[in-house]
């Protein structure tokens, strides 16, 4: 019942309404964080934009497709969530927001990013997983301090060479997607810590062996023949893990293939 009522709430722009589904908000809180995530939000509450001095705000859960240009006055937000919402565009406000570190974005409508999200130059971690991306948004390829891209459950089938202009990059997820071929981009970036490439399509893989800083490797539910040689010390997680590459291809003539990728996907924790 006491969401039935919110939902019907959340149609009402009265500032009493939006006080009932977001809760008083009278003073800054001492984490400098709002969470205001799964409260059937259809606009964003402005009263939450009096706070100039807010690190963090969660919007994960809610409603949303569009924010207001009010949101630009937090300038210090270092963490925005806007995951599980029906945003279909990423709204410019938020390129404006140039303290940010961690934006979340998956689980809504998105099918590209704007150029201005090259405006923030802090960004370390940007998660754009389970949305309707068919190729990499070439402003990605600008993010130059990114540390982690999570790029899982959308259409990719290929990444484009200019990813390889990341050099900060340590960490790329690429779960769920179309992939038949190891993106050849990926054997460049020899500061990668983690590449996981679960639930493609790839068939075979090339040697990993030379890439010095790789920790782990994923690449489980693929109909792969062989698994990707690594150098010592690299965990890798997938079929013939623990045998050499040889045993994993002699091996791989005889199995059946892996079902098809499932649909499915955990959100991710928060850095």
């Amino acid at each position: 019942m006491g969401n039935t009522i919110r939902g019907v709430v959340a149609f009402i722009p009265s500032e009493k309404c939006q006080t009932f589904l977001v809760g008083e908000l009278k003073e800054m809180p001492i984490d400098r964080m709002v969470d205001l995530s799964g409260r059937q939000l259809r606009r964003f509450p402005l009263l939450a934009c009096r706070f100039s001095e807010l690190v963090k705000l969660y919007l994960s859960d809610n409603h949303l497709q569009s924010l207001p240009q009010e949101l630009e006055g937090l300038s210090k937000l270092q963490i925005l969530a806007l995951d599980f919402n029906h945003f279909r565009e990423l709204p410019q406000v938020v390129c404006s927001l140039k303290q940010l570190n961690i934006l979340y974005l998956g689980n809504n409508r998105l099918h590209s990013l704007p150029w201005e999200l090259s405006l923030l130059t802090e960004l370390k971690a940007l998660w754009i997983e389970t949305n309707y991306f068919s190729e990499l948004p070439a402003v990605i390829s600008q993010l130059a301090n990114l540390k982690t891209l999570h790029l899982g459950y959308n259409q990719l089938r290929s990444l484009p060479e200019e990813l390889g202009r990341l050099k900060e990059l340590r960490s790329i997820w690429l779960s769920g997607n179309l992939l038949s071929e190891f993106p050849p981009v990926l054997l460049e970036m020899h500061f990668l810590d983690v590449i996981d490439v679960d639930r493609n399509r790839i068939r075979r893989f090339p040697s990993l062996a030379h890439l010095r800083g790789l920790k782990l490797v994923i690449y489980d539910h693929n109909p792969c023949v062989n698994a990707p040689a690594v150098s010592e010390g690299v965990r890798r997680v997938g079929r013939w893990a623990n045998n050499t590459e040889e045993a994993g291809e002699e091996k791989g003539n005889r199995d059946e293939q892996p079902p098809p990728p499932a649909d499915t996907k955990e959100l991710p924790a928060e850095e």
